[in-house]
Order: C-alpha cells, then structure tokens, then sequence
C-alpha cells in the first residue's frame, strides 16, 4: 500500500498483500509458537512467538499507520496495555493524573501506590492538572474525553507542560479511536487502547494496544512485553484486524446515533443533564430521580444493561456497581461521579428503535 493513503483506506485494507508467497487477501494466521532457522546463525525475523509473531506484526503495522505512529504493541487487554506503558517508569516514578479514570485503571493506581511502586497527584480539571504538573513529574497520564464524565482535555497544552518539566505524557485513546483524534500527533509520547472497544468493535475480542513514535520508549516496551509475556494471540490479532476494517464506519454512525439520541434525552422529563462531547458514541446522562434506575434498566429491551463498550451493539452501563465500582464512594462523589448517573455505549443500529427503547424506559 501506498504510504500516504487515508485512514480509510488504510483500515479497509488491513492486513491485504501480507502474505506474498500465496497472494492471500486475508492475512494468515499463523499459529506456530517457533519456527525454523534457515541455517545456523540465521533468522527469518521470527523464532519465537511471544517475542513476535507474523499475524501480530502485521496488525502492529496497521494499528501504527492509523494512530499516525512508528511502533506499536498489541497486548492481551487494554489493562495490560496500561500496565506494559506505566511498567517502563522507575520504581517512585511520581504521576500526575486526571481524576475521573476508569475504574479498573485506578484499582490498578490504587495497589501500585499502596505498594510504593508510583506516587499519584489527582486533578480534577484541566487547569488543576496543569498547576499540578512540575519538576519532580514523571509521568502525566490522561483519559481525553474522561470515562465517564466525558471531560476534554487539551492534548497539546498538557504535552507542552509535560515536556517542559521533563515528563512524559500517556494518553488512553479508547473512546476516540484514531477517527477522531491522534494523540501522538498532538504531543503525546505514548498512546494506548482498551482494543477490545471500538477498535475491534464486535464485543468478541479482548486486546490492547500500546503506540508510541519514540525509539527509546519502544525498546523499553518491547523488551517488556516479551518478558513478561502479555501478548495478543494469533487468532485474536486477525479478529483485530477484521475488525479494524470496519471502524470508520462504526465510529461515523455510532456518532450520528448518539447526536439524535443526545437530543432527545436533554428533551427527557426523566432526565437533567447529559454529558456529550459531540464526537463518538458514548453518553453519560443523571435522571432526575435516582431511585428509578434499576426500573429503567430492566425496561430496556434493545439496548444491553452490560459493562464494556464500543461495540456495534448499544449497551448501557451503571458505573457506581459496575465499571467504577472500586472508587470508593466518597472519592466518587467528590468529582462529580454521582449516582444517578447512566453510561450508554451508542452501536449502529436504527436510531429511531434505540430512542423508542429509551423513551419507554425512561417515560413509561
């Protein structure tokens, strides 16, 4: 493929033209965990799988095109890939943070810093993780938008404090997706994905990718990622890939179902304030009255009471019992992640059933 071809045409035409002995149009799978040397002293490239693996390296080349980046790792899930990205940092390495995250990372946070392993300063607001970033920083570690309170942050001025302090900047990328944003390209030294979310897109994979443009930091990862092991299977990197295919488009109607839907529930008698930044299919709404909520849960019939996102299908997600339910209460409460709040996932099927769906579950 050309090297300067769009983003759509480099997601339709992953993994095509990988295999030059047979001409397949799907990339192989290639399921060996070894392989031979031509001859003493020689290698193809691959001898171990963990170490690399020809069906992962092609969707690592695809998922560097497309998030505008050199390297990329693709991982077992979208935690490991945050781990894999925060390991690569010295033992007391101190990180400035975004406060609304999502759970399983701040659990993750949590231990690590009980443990002694990362020291964490919490922002609430841009401005405040901006005063909060200085010498001593390490690491500044974003979610942009936030999940789930859907905050922006300005990549390029946040880049620009972290590097004039000699920190680094890691941005989890997920609910954007390359479609709508490219961190790299905007400052960040390090970008990774919960892949199992928009990127593959059908809720039957479970990946993550970590994507950087730095040399340096991704000889740290690779080593890491081989040594530790979290790497994504053969089989799982072809789903990826198959699901890559399909991502611009997904990510387009996902959008313009969630503006419709975005419209009708700031409409909503049940419902007081809507969370939306405008790009991507995810909503986080407060009802009126709290109380309702499982009743307006199990009247859904379309869309799907289940945790995870970014899947064709929508599903709607409880945050306090579900994806944030390791955030203590009062932390929670403290920066506005309240309960009354419901996440819904926007998938790509007819808008007029998924309000209908809404409406009799919210208003009937």
């Amino acid at each position: 493929m050309k090297s300067d071809c769009r983003l759509a045409t480099i997601l339709a035409h992953a993994g095509i033209k990988s295999d030059e002995a047979t001409g397949a149009l799907a990339a192989p799978i290639h399921f060996s965990t070894t392989y031979q040397h031509p001859e003493f002293g020689k290698s193809t490239g691959f001898d171990y799988t963990r170490t690399k693996n020809p069906t992962r390296a092609t969707l690592e080349k695809t998922l560097a095109a497309i998030e505008k980046a050199d390297y990329a790792l693709a991982t077992s899930s979208g935690m490991s890939a945050i781990v894999l990205a925060l390991e690569i940092f010295p033992v007391g390495a101190k990180v400035v943070a975004a406060r609304d995250l999502y759970g399983g990372s701040f659990r993750w946070f949590n231990d690590k810093e009980k443990e002694g392993r990362f020291e964490f300063t919490y922002a609430n607001s841009e401005t405040d993780l901006l005063a909060a970033i200085s010498e001593e920083t390490d690491i500044v570690y974003l979610e942009t938008p936030t999940n789930p309170l859907m905050i922006e942050f300005d990549i390029v001025k946040v880049a620009e404090v972290a590097h004039a302090n000699g920190a680094k900047l890691v941005v989890d990328n997920t609910f954007y997706s390359p479609i709508y944003q490219n961190p790299i390209t905007l400052g960040a030294d390090i970008v990774v994905h919960s892949a199992t979310k928009y990127l593959a897109g059908h809720n039957d994979v479970l990946a993550g990718v970590v994507i950087t443009s730095d040399k340096a930091i991704y000889e740290k990862l690779f080593y890491n990622l081989n040594t530790t092991g979290p790497t994504l299977s053969p089989f799982d990197s072809y789903m990826l890939m198959r699901g890559l295919k399909t991502l611009k488009l997904r990510m387009e109607k996902a959008t313009e179902n969630a503006h419709e839907i975005v419209a009708f529930l700031k409409n909503s008698s049940a419902v007081k304030e809507v969370l939306y930044t405008g790009k991507g299919g995810m909503i986080s709404f407060k009802v009126v009255d709290e109380t309702k909520i499982p009743d307006i849960i199990n009247h859904l019939e379309i869309i799907t009471f289940a945790e995870s996102l970014g899947g064709v299908e929508s599903l709607i997600t409880y945050p306090r019992t579900q994806t944030h339910a390791d955030i203590p209460e009062d932390v929670r409460l403290s920066y506005g992640l309240t309960n009354d709040l419901l996440r819904l996932s926007i998938g790509i099927e007819d808008v007029e059933d998924l309000i209908e769906d809404l409406k009799n579950a919210l208003e009937g």
